[in-house]
């Protein structure tokens, strides 16, 4: 049997040579300058697990780190105030790590571009003092364990960085990180370690590589939507997709402009919250994910989608609509939410309220009175707007009906569900655009349950209906100029100058 000899004395360590800072006016440049830095450093620690794997003697540790992008500026000088990110409060150095420059290129030329305009000064683009995990250096989808299997007698941490938990957390995002003396200042609300955390867990969660992500995201709660979204982006496909460039599903499995089937064929095994992007050049196409149901779902897959930085995500799911006036299949478009979820509550505590936003509210009910052919105030006869209560308990029906009732009334809901308020909260952390527009499927106060065979007909002629509102509304947030979505009404007092 041929076992490595393995010392228990401390291994030296082995890096890529020193990069030296360099100093860029260019947001193109500087761009590429970051991407042939990950790639060198990546390969660098991918090149050496080879080795291993393949049995050279293990002689060293291995270690490479992320790049990183710095500004520095000494004045206080105004920014053009109509935008919300693009430039730095007060004077000092602000820095941030960076991961996957080729999937975030046109994201970072805009963020870069903004801060030299906007302060008159260039960046400079250096290695950082944070190694990149070995498991992070693959691509999504890349699976060590079994490659390492010749390196059984070694654990693996002892040759190379692995995730650190201490580097993945949302300080912030959240508002809570607070900068050492002598410090530079965060640059961006994700580190590269987060955002690589987020991108795998995107990948197993989803079983699509987040390339395929969207900026225009929505949410669904109900697998009727997704059959419906995948028939008809199918369709689009095989008329030539009006715009759109291809329709990925889950697994990566492609069907391009002008073909009437996938490339490969369709996987059988779904992952927990299946994703399908109808997409379109720069990202500017759409996203639907089927989130199941629950507040936790709605937390895990809003938390690791932000680190792509949308530009807007919506609820579209059903709901049990709480008002006697509401029937089977009205809408409700929340303008307030009631946060009985919880699963924020030690991110984003319970006294912060969750506005809404006028240009995704207009969308949506713009793309409501388009769709259904109702105006002004005929309006009102198939849509309610009013506060949303999102519960952590599927069955508090079962419960003393006069607690949550009684909450329920006096916060003047008209609709409960278990998605919406939490999906929102975490834009509103994460300083993602949002909104909810419902569709009622009970009436649980009014004797109306949601029933095996008690909505049949509805469920036949609303969901057709509702996807197309959802798919209108962020077809009109997509048309809007960038800065008009991403406003001030997101932003705190000490913000990032990255979006």
């Amino acid at each position: 049997m041929n076992t490595r000899i393995f010392s228990l004395s401390p291994l030296s360590s082995i890096s890529p040579s020193p990069s030296a800072p360099q100093v860029f006016n260019d947001a193109v440049e500087a761009v590429d300058a970051l991407d042939a830095l990950y790639e060198r450093n990546t390969q660098f620690l991918i090149g050496a697990f080879g080795s291993l794997a393949k049995g050279a003697p293990v002689t060293a540790r291995y270690r490479a780190c992320y790049p990183q992008v710095s500004i520095e500026t000494t004045s206080f000088g105004h920014a053009d105030s109509r935008l919300s990110y693009g430039h730095v409060t007060s004077p000092g150095i602000y820095t941030t790590t960076i991961t996957r420059p080729k999937l975030f290129r046109h994201y970072l030329i805009e963020q870069l571009d903004l801060l030299m305009r906007n302060h008159g000064v260039p960046v400079t683009v250096s290695e950082s003092t944070t190694p990149i995990p070995l498991h992070f250096a693959f691509s999504e989808g890349a699976h060590l364990e079994g490659s390492a299997a010749a390196l059984s007698d070694v654990p693996l941490r002892d040759l190379f960085d692995t995730p650190d938990l201490n580097n993945t957390d949302d300080l912030i995002a959240n508002g809570e990180y607070e900068q050492s003396p002598g410090e530079p200042a965060p640059l961006a609300p994700f580190t590269a370690q987060r955002i690589d955390y987020s991108l795998a867990r995107l990948s197993h969660y989803t079983a699509t590589n987040a390339e395929h992500f969207q900026n225009f995201v929505l949410f669904t709660n109900y697998q009727f939507y997704i059959d419906e979204f995948a028939a008809w982006a199918r369709a689009m496909m095989a008329n030539g997709g009006e715009g759109y460039t291809s329709f990925v599903e889950p697994g990566n499995v492609m069907t391009p402009a002008g073909s009437d089937k996938p490339e490969t064929p369709l996987i059988t095994r779904m992952p927990q919250m299946p994703a399908y992007h109808l997409k379109k050049e720069g990202h500017a196409g759409i996203t639907l994910i089927n989130i199941g149901v629950g507040p936790s779902n709605a937390k895990t897959i809003t938390d690791h989608v932000a680190v792509l930085r949308p530009h807007a995500w919506l609820m579209v799911g059903h709901c049990a609509g709480l008002r006697n006036s509401q029937r089977l299949g009205d809408y409700v478009l929340a303008h307030a939410y009631v946060r009985e979820d919880h699963v924020l509550d030690d991110d984003l505590p319970v006294w912060v309220p969750i506005p809404a936003l006028a240009e995704v509210q207009q969308a949506l009910e713009s793309a409501v009175e388009e769709v259904t052919g109702y105006e002004g105030f005929e309006l009102k006869r198939i849509m309610r707007t009013g506060t949303v209560a999102t519960i952590d308990n599927r069955n508090w029906e079962l419960r003393d009906q006069r607690g949550p009732v009684k909450r329920l009334s006096q916060s003047r809901a008209v609709a409960l569900d278990m998605e919406s308020a939490t999906i929102a909260a975490n834009g509103f952390r994460f300083r993602v655009p949002y909104g909810t527009l419902l569709c009622v499927s009970d009436r649980p106060l009014h004797g109306e349950l949601k029933l095996p065979g008690m909505a049949t007909a509805f469920y036949r002629t609303q969901v057709s209906q509702h996807l197309q509102i959802g798919i209108r509304a962020v077809q009109k947030l997509a048309a809007m100029p960038t800065e008009t979505l991403h406003s001030r009404k997101l932003r705190s007092f000490y913000e990032t100058a990255f979006q």
